[in-house]
């Protein structure tokens, strides 16, 4: 999933899912914000990300991750084409000024993408929402080295926080650390490299650009990695949780793009973490998945990380429009 962008095509916000994605950057807050339309498109987007994890789930009793995420980038493959012919420039935009950094970012995400479906059959999907909200700590850690942006007192905070806050959601010590632990922080870690590389991107080409490749490639890598021993055709039964795993994907992208052209990241995040509850309750009562305190403990740490770094954005964003008309990225 590729992060929602301006009405100038600019990242502003970056959310992970599934396609996940980090919710780091903060926008200039806008006078005329409404939060409770961008409390609506939440709720689009959490539905979205619910949706996903069943799905997901439901697939993989015929495919592995990568057969999944071929035939996933083949539904949101199709939906883009469609996108492009609508669109006012048509199928020129996808023609990209810095092809590598497209291979670069799809590799991450596709890397992340495997191990957060791969993490969805073996951990609690609360623990597993929990750890993928780390991913803007993570982007706070590796950003100075690769974008060059500074690594600041609040920002070196936030990444202990956000430390902290794992430690607190996988339990070390008291429970048994898992194979499912460690590809949802391999998942995180993918998301926070795809979000690093994808706010290069978007200084050359547009959203729709982004997701032609994204699409494109993964559907190319999915079909390639998921070819040895056979490539299993769906079963009509199969085929409707394929067509929603696909469709989700850019539904959660959609929403949160929305609520974020509605009010500023650091009102839109602590809204998204209504998903932990929520896909908590969906473990519960779908799969009996034991409710564990310390999984919203951590991922409150973790909530609180992800705003501490925000407010670094922030305070440099706001100086940066005194002196710019234009406002920032």
């Amino acid at each position: 999933m590729t992060p929602p962008s301006d009405p100038r095509g600019r990242e502003v916000a970056s959310v992970s899912g599934r396609a996940p994605e980090a919710r780091f950057a903060v926008p200039i807050i806008p006078p005329d914000a409404r939060p409770w339309l961008a409390f609506f498109w939440i709720w689009g987007a959490i539905a979205s990300f619910v949706l996903m994890a069943i799905s997901g789930r439901v697939i993989q009793e015929e495919f592995n991750t990568f057969q999944l995420m071929a035939w996933r980038s083949a539904v949101g493959f199709v939906i883009v084409l469609a996108l492009l012919m609508w669109s006012r420039r048509g199928f020129a935009q996808v023609r990209s000024a810095r092809p590598m950094l497209h291979v670069w970012r799809n590799l991450f995400h596709f890397t992340g993408q495997n191990a957060w479906f791969f993490a969805l059959t073996l951990i609690p999907l609360s623990q597993l929402v929990a750890l993928e909200f780390s991913n803007p700590v993570w982007v706070a850690l590796f950003a100075p080295l690769l974008l060059g942006e500074a690594l600041t007192r609040r920002r070196m905070l936030a990444v202990a926080l956000g430390f902290v806050g794992v430690l607190i959601v996988a339990r070390p010590g008291v429970e048994p650390l898992s194979i499912g632990h460690a590809a949802a922080l391999l998942a995180a870690f993918g998301f926070a490299f795809n979000t690093i590389w994808t706010k290069k991107i978007m200084s050359y080409d547009t959203v729709l650009c982004v997701l032609f490749w994204m699409t494109l490639s993964q559907m190319v890598m999915g079909l390639a990695l998921g070819l040895p021993g056979g490539f299993p055709w769906p079963t009509p039964e199969m085929l409707p949780w394929l067509i929603v795993v696909g469709v989700t994907g850019l539904t959660a992208h959609f929403s949160l793009t929305t609520a974020l052209s509605h009010a500023p990241a650091s009102i839109v995040a602590p809204m998204e973490f209504l998903r932990l509850p929520v896909i908590a309750i969906v473990g519960i009562l779908l799969y009996a998945e034991p409710l564990m305190i310390s999984v919203f403990l951590g991922g409150g740490v973790i909530l609180a990380a992800n705003l501490v770094n925000m407010g670094v954005g922030s305070r440099r964003r706001n100086k940066a429009a005194q002196t710019d008309p234009r406002g920032s990225r």
